[in-house]
């Protein structure tokens, strides 16, 4: 045990290949005195890889709310603690903001230790613009409350992200087609592992191409926002081949 209150680090780890690992995340993960990960058994094959002993704790969303209290205690004691996620970085769109806000409120400083992020990796090879995009994790699964989510961001201009299951993918696709109107679409599955798959299309060919197709392995889809109504109607004149100079 440390003398002093510890710290949190969120520590981000490999979203598939695992050679994408930051110098300074092993270091912190060798350092912790313990480390809460969302699945153990998936998170020891990383410790394995690069030799790392460290006892663990499972803290994931079904266990949350009685698991937060006693890592904040052992923290107030002194302890540093690193949280990771499954994949990529823990506090987005997973049970660690739970703890993060635990943290913050009992006075524990929250260090952020960088690194893979699908959110970020996607966007990258979309093809789609990166100046202003935003982030919406996984739709609601609930009719009334998806629907009128993808009401209200069919309005929105910016590129967005989504976190999708592959089994609910072809219905969503195909949702979001109703909802926007056809817009460009890239569907990223696998993001950097053996089976990388990139596919940059439109929501109406992709939902064709998705329809009764079974998809596996983790996927992000990355749509193109609304688009100005001159600047749409110009990209289909210039398509067309009739634009004038």
């Amino acid at each position: 045990m440390g003398t002093g209150t510890g710290k949190l680090f969120l520590v981000a780890t490999p979203i598939g290949n695992l050679e994408d690992i930051t110098l300074r995340a092993v270091r912190v993960l060798r350092n912790a005195a313990l480390i809460a990960a969302e699945d153990t058994r998936r998170t020891a094959k990383l410790l394995a890889r690069y030799k790392i002993r460290k006892p663990m704790v499972s803290y994931h969303d079904f266990n949350k709310q009685r698991a937060a209290p006693g890592l904040v205690k052992r923290m107030e004691e002194g302890e540093d603690i690193a949280l990771v996620s499954d994949a990529g970085s823990p506090g987005i769109s997973d049970p660690g903001f739970h703890l993060v806000n635990m943290a913050i409120a009992g006075g524990i400083q929250v260090v952020p230790v960088p690194g893979p992020s699908s959110v970020i990796c996607a966007l990258q090879v979309s093809g789609l613009p990166t100046d202003s995009f935003s982030f919406e994790g996984f739709l609601p699964r609930k009719k009334g409350k998806r629907g009128a989510r993808m009401e209200k961001l069919a309005e929105e201009a910016s590129t967005m992200v989504f976190f999708e299951s592959p089994n609910r993918l072809a219905t969503t696709v195909s949702e979001l087609l109703e909802s926007f109107g056809d817009r460009r679409i890239a569907v990223c599955r696998e993001l950097t592992k053996v089976y990388e798959e990139v596919t940059r299309t439109s929501l109406s060919s992709a939902a064709k191409e998705l329809a009764g197709r079974t998809v596996k392995g983790e996927v992000v889809l990355v749509v193109e926002g609304k688009r100005k109504q001159k600047r749409a109607a110009r990209e289909d004149t210039v398509r067309a081949g009739t634009v004038e100079e």
